[in-house]
């Protein structure tokens, strides 16, 4: 079926993704963790002019690298300290990643396999909500897609010696950047993913075509420098690092982020709405039997999807965006399958898709969902409704031939049903995120008084006060660094309390259903200057 377009409906296809995929950046306020921790650190950085060590809450922090952290603190320095901005990243990062598919997919699919790649792509559930939160997945997927495509096109038959040459040097820069994004899985992924094909096509001539000597001068030009640098600044950096957040990171469940062997299997089934038809079909047609004497770049991608769902799938740590890097690779093989689909198969997909979206608007319109908080009811019936809707669209083009239009409408119902949850998010941020307590206190909080976050602590605190805060008798996820630094910290109740009774003046936050109590037990003089769900914030009179 085609999937050739005019360069004018290209144009008007990528200026209305680019709307939808930015326009509501700065709609929702942040919500902790994540949001609010990788906000701040950029937020830190831009504050105290030092962006080589990564600082939350004014603590080192070394779990991750430094690549998006920087180019969230140059967002921030051109375009102000906004919701839009910490977003920017991720967002850029997952619309480059599909311009990339489209690219890729026209290299090694031709003009229909481009168009489908990218549609496919823009579509996929886990995708659009990766690219609209504020975490290291989408940087990191986008790098290691840019990798893997780039060994897939260097590999390639009709690329020629020196071009090979030049598409390998830009994976090696790739898993720099992907290890400047998340750490040595930006290596290691690809490097597993050669070995596996290699054994599994018998081809051990793809090893001699690396360029591994300059791919690797290239890589440690990109990549050791910081590492050393930080290295050098911070005894306690590598041994962190290195060690405890890979290494026992993989092999223990200290970070409690456990799962079954079989976690990531409904996981990759939901993200890849609506293609769940599709998929299936496309790793079995990829992993059809192939002449060994060429390079398969399908059976290659096929490689990479399995070597990460492997990883993840026996790692002690599991988080549902850790297979975000197999959904560029998955959506070029969802391509192939859809170039060749009948109007039988795109009409059942779109069946599908649309009953799916029909489940959820039902589920949250009765009410079968209980845990569902009553604010985001709303959102999710739109959701599931305009998933509903534009693939009963897509199903009608399908009926009548219409293959490339049934495929877009499918898609533009996947971003919408995905935009929307993600929208809704908003609606919650009274539970999760500080900026209310923080906005109704604003007008009442002393400059240079000492701040405290008393029992309670999330990175939306520091992020939308706009300054950091002394913990009190609560460590979040920052034990290790406090003990590096324990005298910015107060473990007891006791010393907060003679601390507050000594200043002159001192704000706190506190969690509201404890500060009655708190504030009788310990003696503090302090008046309530804004509440939310989350917190409330009092100062002394």
């Amino acid at each position: 079926m085609s999937g050739e377009l005019p360069r004018a409906a290209l144009a008007a296809l990528l200026v209305a993704l680019a709307l939808a995929w930015f326009g509501g950046l700065g709609e929702r306020r942040l919500l902790k963790a994540d949001e609010g921790r990788y906000a701040e650190i950029p937020r830190e950085m831009v504050a105290s002019g030092d962006w080589l060590t990564p600082r939350v809450n004014d603590f080192k922090y070394f779990e991750k690298p430094p690549l998006q952290y920087w180019a969230t603190a140059a967002a921030f320095t051109v375009l102000g300290i906004s919701e839009w901005s910490a977003r920017l990243w991720t967002a850029l990062t997952g619309f480059l990643g599909v311009l990339l598919a489209y690219y890729t997919g026209r290299r090694l699919l031709g003009a229909a396999g481009g168009v489908y790649a990218a549609t496919v792509l823009a579509g996929s559930a886990m995708y659009v909500f990766a690219a609209h939160v504020v975490s290291l997945d989408m940087g990191l997927s986008f790098f290691l897609a840019l990798a893997v495509f780039a060994i897939a096109i260097a590999q390639s038959d009709a690329t020629a010696p020196r071009a090979r040459r030049d598409w390998m040097l830009a994976a090696w820069a790739a898993m720099a950047l992907a290890v400047l994004s998340k750490g040595l899985i930006g290596l290691a992924l690809p490097a597993a993913a050669v070995l596996a094909y290699a054994a599994w096509q018998r081809d051990a001539a793809l090893l001699r075509r690396l360029h591994v000597v300059p791919g690797i001068a290239l890589f440690l030009a990109i990549a050791a420098p910081w590492f050393v640098a930080v290295s050098a600044a911070n005894p306690e950096f590598a041994r962190f690092f290195f060690v405890h957040e890979h290494f026992e990171r993989f092999l223990t469940t200290q970070h409690q982020h456990v799962g079954p062997i079989w976690y990531f299997i409904p996981v990759l089934a939901a993200g890849a709405v609506p293609w769940l038809l599709s998929l299936p079909a496309a790793l079995w047609q990829a992993a059809r039997r192939a002449p060994p004497a060429h390079f398969q770049p399908l059976r290659f991608l096929l490689a990479w999807c399995v070597v990460v769902f492997a990883f993840f799938s026996v790692s002690g740590s599991k988080l549902p965006s850790y297979i975000l890097p197999m959904f560029p690779a998955l959506a070029l093989l969802v391509a192939a399958q859809l170039t060749r689909a009948s109007r039988q198969v795109l009409a059942a997909q779109s069946a599908l898709a649309a009953l799916i979206g029909l489940i959820v608007l039902a589920a949250a319109a009765s009410r079968a969902l209980p845990t569902l908080p009553e604010p985001y009811r709303p959102w999710i019936m739109a959701a599931g409704g305009s998933l509903a809707a534009l693939a009963l669209v897509a199903l009608w083009l399908a009926a009548r031939g219409r293959g490339l239009a049934s495929v877009l409408a499918l898609a533009a119902g996947g971003l919408a049903f995905t935009q929307l949850t993600v929208l809704g998010h908003g609606a919650l941020s009274p539970q999760y995120s500080a900026y209310h307590a923080v906005e109704l206190a604003r007008p009442g909080l002393p400059a240079d008084a000492p701040f405290y976050a008393v029992r309670e602590y999330d990175h939306t605190l520091p992020f939308y006060l706009g300054r950091t805060v002394t913990m009190v008798a609560v460590t979040d996820e920052l034990a290790g660094a406090i003990a590096w630094e324990p005298g910015k910290y107060v473990a007891r109740l006791e010393d907060f309390a003679a601390a507050w009774r000594g200043a002159p003046a001192a704000c706190a936050a506190f969690a509201p259903d404890e500060f009655d109590a708190l504030r009788a037990e310990y003696r503090l003089e302090a008046r309530a200057l804004g509440a939310s769900p989350r917190y409330l914030i009092a100062c002394k009179p």
